[in-house]
Formats: C-alpha cells, sequence, structure tokens
C-alpha cells in the first residue's frame, strides 16, 4: 500500500460523464457514500490504532497509510460532488445530511465492536465494487469521461489494495471465533442495508430530476435502462459479496482484477 496524490480536474465534467445517463448518476450517487463514510473510518481506525498493543505494530502501521488514502478518497469524491451541486442537483444535500449525521452518530454511541464491524463491511463492499467496476462494466465505460473513470477506478483500486486493514483490525480486537464471525456478518448486513438505501434515494434524486424535463416515451427507456444497469451490477456483486458470508472468508486472499496495478502504477 502506499498514498497517491491524484490531481483530478472536474472543472469540465459533466454530471452526465457516460452515454448511459442512468449508469453515470448510480455512480454519481455512490459519489455521496466517499464524502461521509472515510471521515468516520479514519476515526475509527485511529481508536483501534490507539486499542492495539505493540505485537500490531505492522498493523498500526498499515492503518496509518490507510487512513490517508481514505483521506484522499474524500477529499477527490468531495469535490466531485460539488459540481454536481453545481449543475442542478443541489438538492443532493439535504438527502446526504441524514447519512452523515448517522456517523456522527455511530461515533458517539455504538461501541468500537460495532464500528469496526461495519467498517469492514464497508471494506468488503468496497472491494467487490472494485472487482465488477473493472470487470464487468465495460459496456459502460466505452466513450464515458476519462476523468470520472479515472477518479472511479484510482478509488476502488485502492480500496481494493487495502481490502484486508479493517478485517484485521477486527480479528485483532475481537478474533475470529463463533460470536465474533456472527458479529462480522451482522453488521455487513447492516452496511450493505443503511449504505444501500442511502445511495438508492440519491439515485432516485438525480434521476428523478433528469425525467422532469423528458417525454413519457423518453422517461419509460430511463427506467427501462435503470432497471437493466440494476440488474447487472446486483448479479455482479451478489456473486461476490457471498463469499464474505463464509467463516473462511479472508480478503487477503483475493486476487487483484486485471488493469488495477497498472491503474496504480498511473498515479504513483
Amino acid at each position: 500500500m502506499k498514498v497517491r496524490l491524484p490531481g483530478f480536474d472536474f472543472s469540465s465534467i459533466r454530471p452526465h460523464w457516460a452515454p448511459v445517463r442512468e449508469f453515470a448518476q448510480s455512480y454519481n450517487a455512490f459519489s455521496t457514500v466517499p464524502a461521509h463514510i472515510e471521515p468516520f473510518l479514519v476515526k475509527v481506525m485511529m481508536r483501534v490504532k490507539d486499542a492495539l498493543g505493540d505485537e500490531h505494530q505492522a498493523l498500526r502501521e498499515d492503518i496509518e497509510i490507510f487512513n490517508k488514502q481514505e483521506v484522499q478518497h474524500c477529499k477527490q469524491h468531495v469535490a466531485f460532488n460539488k459540481m454536481l451541486y453545481k449543475s442542478g442537483y443541489a438538492g443532493m444535500q439535504e438527502l446526504e445530511k441524514p447519512y452523515r449525521d448517522d456517523y456522527a452518530s455511530f461515533l458517539a454511541n455504538k461501541s468500537l465492536r460495532f464500528n469496526v464491524a461495519y467498517c469492514e463491511g464497508f471494506e468488503a463492499m468496497g472491494s467487490s465494487a472494485g472487482q465488477v467496476f473493472f470487470e464487468e462494466l465495460e459496456e459502460y465505460l466505452e466513450g464515458a469521461d476519462q476523468e470520472a473513470v479515472d477518479l472511479w477506478k484510482w478509488h476502488l483500486a485502492e480500496e481494493f489494495e487495502h481490502r484486508e486493514v479493517c478485517f484485521q483490525a477486527y480479528k485483532a480486537l475481537y478474533g475470529s471465533g463463533p460470536f465474533a464471525y456472527l458479529y462480522r456478518i451482522w453488521a455487513f448486513a447492516f452496511a450493505v442495508k443503511h449504505i444501500g438505501s442511502h445511495t438508492a434515494k440519491v439515485a432516485a434524486y438525480l434521476n428523478g430530476v433528469d425525467r422532469e424535463s423528458m417525454t413519457a416515451e423518453e422517461r419509460g427507456r430511463s427506467i427501462e435502462r435503470q432497471k437493466v444497469l440494476k440488474a447487472k451490477i446486483s448479479k455482479a456483486s451478489r456473486t461476490r459479496l457471498l463469499k464474505v458470508l463464509s467463516p473462511f472468508y479472508n480478503p487477503g486472499k483475493m486476487v487483484p482484477s486485471p488493469g488495477m496495478a497498472e491503474l496504480l502504477a498511473r498515479f504513483g
């Protein structure tokens, strides 16, 4: 792992950065997640680092790099999201507020076990999302704005790169016995529902704004394109995420998707 500092320029990018606008809006909705979850991740992992003993020095060093990577993810997506606000989608911010507040509540009121397990759930989702983006979505990326594609490929490749940090942190603090396993699975399901319900609301808003200016026929085609996209991503994700449920799940054994190493090398 290493910290990379990409210099993305979103000044000329458009919200519909891919030929299939519903695809672009789906990932635009996803972009609200790192803007709020990454600061939460960093704060949780700082607490984890303090709780780990000297026997986990290597993991503590990995957490340092992990946190610095997450800070960059947040910074870049916040900048990207500001472009969306200025482009007619300012209503996103109202949907983001309760989501942001949830993380403040988790930090204030939930146990460290819950927060670490939730973070691991998100990281499991992130590594799966990286595989899907690199391996399954070429038809949607053809003709897309390269700056937006690079943002997502860089981010998701780094998510895959640091995929086992939260997993190892949870294991170091809480072990890998039956209760630790069941709690990890419960927290994973909680994270999937929590994050998924938020992004669904934002995607519905974004597509809703777009469809206000469409004819009935155009809206019908848009809805159909969205259904096809959702089915494709759901099927590709389900195959990978089911592996998280295994008591033998170990993200460190996962193999990077073709193109991830080359992409990361471009950014240092």
